[in-house]
């Protein structure tokens, strides 16, 4: 990070002015001529130039930060959105998606998790094809974009990805239907590089909250460095998997259910909670979720800094999915802007540091230290289902 540094000029002497000499004729001095008193003038009112002015101003601030501390945004629907086109340009700029290179540039984004969400239909051994067909397409699109993209599996990826200008891009969230009740499957899943798993509906991770295998799961996840991701997850399995977790969680797509009482988002219990266990609620720019513009993306954003704290704050454009973005951040190039938003309500650039870039590489070098941790504990769980829970 570039230092300010700031000149101090020397001091002067301070003493009385000399009084200036009236004017001789004659041997008598000329009396001063009499001078009204200046009337106080009041400051100009600001107008809509100065207002432009100062817009300007933040949203170069706004980009000179992003260019020091890039975006990890939490969640994209990239994937899926690219397996519904026949063509598609990323390189050039691709009019039918939210998302493509230009625009990732524009936009500040130096890392971004690419969901492998499926269609509610699709499920039993369909999951687990799909989801092994999005990650083969995200495979190759990204090997077909060297110069701008990265496949990343680690934070040290991450960090290395953006040292040389290139996107990184984790996989994930999968979902859990995916594994076909399976710990094999999630331990071939995480092989190919899934690195978020979204634990909802199954008959193991659903509204009566974790059953034993899903207890199971939770713990291999741990072992195998995978995040888990709550957002869409039952109130009673988000308790659960706080408890039984000893890596952070992240809900990847949710906002404060104080301000907007959608499904996906969290109140403030589980805020507090996840203070304590040092996770992510990334805030998404999805009109239903926050609002419908860019300001009320912001007071989501301000209200889970405010009870989950600074820390446990971080971006989720959820663009490509389903969800309609809000006015203001339609596409990944719009988040300067937010920045600049968040920069005029007071936000400090050590607080924007860690809402753009350092949140979400601490979850992942939390994550990945547990992992090491308890792959020293325990091997390849062999649970099952059937086993666990009858």
């Amino acid at each position: 990070m570039a230092d300010l540094q700031e000149e101090s000029l020397a001091p002067g002497e301070v003493g009385k002015l000399d009084e200036p000499t009236a004017p001789v004729h004659g041997g008598d001095a000329v009396p001063p001529e009499y001078d009204e008193p200046a009337v106080p003038q009041d400051d100009p009112a600001p107008t809509e130039a100065d207002g432009d002015t100062t817009r300007a101003c933040d949203l170069s601030r706004a980009r000179d930060l992003l260019a020091r501390h890039p975006v990890a945004d939490g969640h994209s629907g990239l994937p899926w959105a690219l397996h519904q086109l026949s063509w598609y340009d990323l390189e050039l700029g691709e009019s039918a998606l939210r998302t493509d290179i230009p625009r990732l540039r524009e936009g500040a984004v130096g890392a971004q998790f690419w969901s492998l969400a499926l269609p509610a239909e699709v499920r039993g051994e369909r999951a687990v094809s799909a989801t092994l067909d999005l990650i083969d397409l995200a495979g190759r699109v990204i090997a077909s974009h060297p110069e701008a993209l990265r496949l990343t599996r680690t934070p040290s990826d991450a960090a290395d990805a953006r040292s040389h200008g290139r996107i990184a891009c984790l996989l994930g969230p999968a979902e859990a239907r995916a594994l076909g009740d399976s710990l094999g499957a999630l331990r071939a899943l995480h092989a190919l590089g899934v690195r978020s798993l979204a634990l909802h509906s199954t008959s193991w991770a659903a509204g009566a909250g974790l059953t034993r295998f899903g207890e199971e799961v939770v713990r291999e996840c741990n072992r195998l460095g995978v995040l888990l991701d709550l957002s869409g997850s039952s109130p009673r399995t988000v308790e659960r998997t706080l408890a039984v977790t000893k890596a952070p969680v992240v809900f990847s797509r949710s906002g404060a259910a104080a301000l907007t009482p959608h499904p996906a988002n969290v109140d403030d219990g589980v805020l507090a909670a996840l203070r304590a266990n040092k996770g992510l609620c990334m805030v998404p720019c999805a009109a239903e979720r926050t609002g419908p513009t860019l300001a009320r993306v912001a007071d989501h954003l301000d209200h889970v800094r405010a009870v989950a704290g600074v820390e446990c704050v971080a971006l989720s454009g959820t663009y490509d999915t389903e969800d309609r973005p809000a006015q203001g951040v339609e596409d990944t190039s719009r988040y300067p802007e937010l920045v600049a938003e968040l920069l005029r309500r007071g936000w400090t650039e050590t607080d924007l540091a860690q809402l753009t870039w350092g949140n979400v590489q601490r979850v992942l070098r939390d994550t990945e230290f547990t992992a090491r941790a308890a792959q020293e504990r325990r091997p390849p769980s062999t649970a099952t289902a059937e086993r666990l829970d009858g």
